[in-house]
């Protein structure tokens, strides 16, 4: 791919928070081979708030309007075809199907009209003309296949370092929560899939324990898993501080760095302790802990719930990072 003359790229990946953080890395290094390119998102509506906070990599966000057989969002036939026509005016140079193997999108990303389109396929479904597609490697962490592809583009390899930056209005937001001077863990239980929460008197045994260690719990959320938080805090024989509904992405953020630590389901919320650098303790519900688990076994211990539901793992796993931060043993280990 010459990127010297490549002007205008689209990053189709119309999934949620973590999903996208996951792939900045290969944005970064996207960025890094085309730096005159101006790159848009193609993504869920909700999701422009990356694009903003990510702005030295993305130009741009162009909402979605979903399609049959995404299971993100509901769609409307018109609102598709309105979208197509409009894409094709856009008159993208690259478009890249970031969203997954392709079986459900890659006819849908050709009639976008871009000059080239790549991404992932797999044997048995189609692929679009051009060499700029690479058989979907279904193997590896999120962050590596997504490197791969770029390498397969021609992009030189880049680092797998997660990001999630921080600005001032993020402070700001941080300090009307008032917990700037305390000491405390961040539970967070919620999940967008219920198949994917640990159960809720488990969290509220580990919230405990902070407490019974001389540290707040202070439980998270978004507004719409208040009921989860509530019912956390219900099971609890202590008292937490509860912040889910009056955070913002920014302000989790701080509120996530000054933590003493995370304790999380595998979750959008797990990829910024990633980035940020913070202990945690992740549970994977979703039996694919290779894929989604932060890559760094110092500072994480990841269990795979569905192989090893072993409830005392995880307390022992709390009290040596509320003893010294760090973590020797994991899914992986």
């Amino acid at each position: 791919m010459e990127f010297d003359k490549t002007k205008k790229i689209g990053i189709f990946r119309a999934l949620q928070l973590g999903d996208l953080l996951c792939s900045i890395p290969a944005i970064r290094a996207l960025k890094s081979a085309a730096p005159s390119a101006s790159i848009y998102l193609i993504g869920l509506p909700g999701m422009r708030i990356i694009t903003e906070r990510f702005s030295h990599y993305f130009n741009g966000f162009i909402p979605f309007p979903g399609y049959p057989g995404l299971p993100e969002q509901s769609y409307n036939v018109n609102a598709i075809a309105e979208f197509i026509l409009a894409m094709q005016n856009e008159k993208f140079d690259l478009i890249l199907q970031m969203q997954g193997n392709g079986t459900k999108v890659n006819q849908l990303i050709e009639l976008l009209g871009a000059r080239y389109c790549g991404g992932f396929y797999t044997s048995s479904d189609y692929k679009p003309p051009g060499d700029l597609f690479l058989p979907y490697p279904d193997y590896g962490h999120e962050t590596e296949r997504h490197l791969a592809l770029m390498h397969h583009i021609g992009v030189p390899d880049g680092s797998v370092e997660m990001e999630f930056p921080l600005r001032e209005e993020d402070l700001l937001a941080y300090d009307q929560l008032h917990l700037a001077d305390k000491k405390y863990v961040c539970i967070h239980p919620g999940s967008r899939g219920s198949w994917r929460q640990w159960p809720r008197e488990n969290f509220a045994r580990m919230a405990d324990l902070c407490i019974d260690n001389g540290l707040n719990a202070v439980i998270t959320g978004t507004p719409e898993e208040t009921s989860i938080v509530e019912e956390v805090a219900a099971k609890m024989k202590h008292k937490p501080v509860i912040a889910a509904g009056k955070t913002n992405l920014g302000s989790m953020g701080v509120m996530l760095k000054r933590s003493s630590g995370l304790v999380s389901n595998c979750t959008g919320v797990s990829h910024m302790a990633a980035a940020l650098k913070v202990p945690g303790i992740i549970v994977s519900m979703d039996g694919e802990p290779q894929r989604w688990a932060p890559l760094d076994k110092d500072l994480f211990y990841t269990i795979n719930w569905l192989d090893d539901p072993d409830y005392s793992k995880t307390e022992s796993a709390l009290i040596t990072l509320i003893r010294n931060g760090s973590f020797s043993q994991g899914y992986g280990s």
